[in-house]
């Protein structure tokens, strides 16, 4: 009467874990197709020039009027800046990346680890893919505030700290399991990317449209590393949420009849 229940019991559940799965599927598909809709709008309109407008006035709107070379602003909003910009920098999220992946090797979380390095490194591929085949060349109707050496579209710092940020933040999720936590740790990342990307404007080394170009991308390729994470950790290829070794030895038993 008791394995029979329990056998119920367990078998309900995994038909909600995969009812689940599905769902997040469905929700992450539909989210995926709206932002690469959303990029390839954003891309047309650039390359024909219909964003050069609203690019301009953004760009010269966060100058002083009398002198193209001052960002508006005191002294200590420039250094706020160039802080923000650095935290969207190649030097920083390298350097958080491998701390996050060495993290995880001594917690003997192997596969997931790789799956952090996969989805930067990738991210940064693509971002030097997406910049070398749109060519578009850095703003010039202001002077420059940072050093630049890559085309401008998309912002390589919006969309690097779109893929590292939010991807950690979803990464730190998994070990949460209050709501709250996890709405604190997403807003987290989502206010240091729309501040890396903010500087970049400030700063004179982009485009409005390149950061907002960034910014989808970033997210984009996210959700798809994302949801790549979920279908291996349903297939149980990956650690499962906050599981420590020895719980994912003991994953491996019967859950009723113990081997």
């Amino acid at each position: 009467m008791g394995d029979s229940f329990s056998r119920r019991w367990f078998q309900a559940k995994l038909i909600r874990s995969r009812d689940r799965h599905e769902l997040g599927i469905l929700l992450t598909i539909f989210l995926m197709a709206g932002g690469a809709w959303a990029f390839i709008e954003l891309a047309e309109n650039v390359v024909e020039g219909d964003t050069h407008a609203f690019d301009m006035l953004i760009l010269l709107a966060l100058r002083n009027p009398a002198d193209l070379s001052d960002p508006i602003g005191p002294k200590w909003v420039e250094e706020i800046g160039r802080d923000f910009t650095a935290l969207g920098g190649m030097a920083v999220l390298m350097l958080l990346t491998f701390a996050v992946i060495g993290f995880l090797l001594l917690e003997h979380k192997r596969r997931t680890a790789l799956l952090v390095a996969v989805a930067v490194g990738s991210g940064i591929f693509l971002s030097l893919l997406l910049k070398q085949g749109f060519d578009r060349p850095r703003p010039d109707l202001v002077p420059h505030e940072s050093y630049v050496y890559t085309m401008s579209f998309p912002s390589g710092h919006a969309m690097m700290s779109a893929v590292t940020y939010l991807t950690l933040a979803a990464l730190l999720c998994r070990v949460q399991k209050r709501l709250r936590m996890k709405l604190y740790l997403l807003t987290l990342a989502i206010l240091l990317t729309i501040g890396v990307g903010i500087s970049r404007v400030y700063m004179g080394v982009h485009w409005p449209t390149d950061v907002l170009a960034g910014w989808t991308a970033g997210a984009l390729w996210t959700l798809a590393c994302w949801q790549f994470g979920r279908w291996l950790q349903y297939r149980g290829r990956i650690e499962p949420e906050g599981a420590s070794p020895q719980e994912e030895t003991e994953e491996g038993k019967d859950p009723i009849g113990g081997h």
